[in-house]
């Protein structure tokens, strides 16, 4: 098959470029497949490389007939101009953060966590987080106060910035 293919591989490219308008690329294309359907069609190889001359081009002629005819049918594909320039929102900076702040907060002593839980977790009021310890309001917002000055701390020495737990 190397010699079939040794022997026909230019006339027959310059063949499929002509019939692909000039697209090379298409033409090579449609050589491979021609050369593969030689390959499965004629096992062993004729002797004489060069009888299998007209089969091939009239393959190539049959692929090149069917692109075009798959091109027609299809839909023409389009590029959108700025595509490329579209913006996603991406979340994984917002989970990433959320999963710092998250494991910081297991950090806390049992108190100051209990507190930060029930504030920002279980979106209670101050008034409501301290009926349900049965500690003082002051000491809720006391607590608080630590908490949040300790979780800024322990997120700062993992390179965790404010701006990024603000949102």
């Amino acid at each position: 098959m190397s010699a079939v293919y040794h022997h026909h591989a230019a006339p027959l490219l310059h063949y499929g470029t002509r019939l692909t308008n000039g697209d090379r690329h298409k033409a090579e294309d449609l050589l491979q497949e021609a050369a593969l359907r030689a390959w499965r069609h004629f096992s062993p190889p004729p002797a004489d490389a060069l009888s299998i001359r007209p089969w091939l081009f009239t393959v190539l002629r049959n692929l090149a007939i069917d692109h075009h005819r798959n091109r027609a049918i299809r839909a023409p594909e389009t590029h959108l101009a700025g595509a490329d320039d579209l913006v996603v929102d991406d979340i994984t900076d917002h989970l990433l953060t959320g999963q710092l702040v998250r494991d910081a907060v297991t950090r806390l002593g049992p108190a100051h966590h209990e507190v930060i839980t029930l504030l920002y977790c279980h979106d209670h009021s101050v008034a409501h987080a301290a009926a349900h310890l049965g500690i003082p309001i002051g000491t809720v917002k006391s607590r608080t106060h630590h908490a949040l000055r300790m979780l800024r701390r322990i997120l700062h020495d993992r390179g965790v910035t404010p701006e990024c737990c603000a949102a």
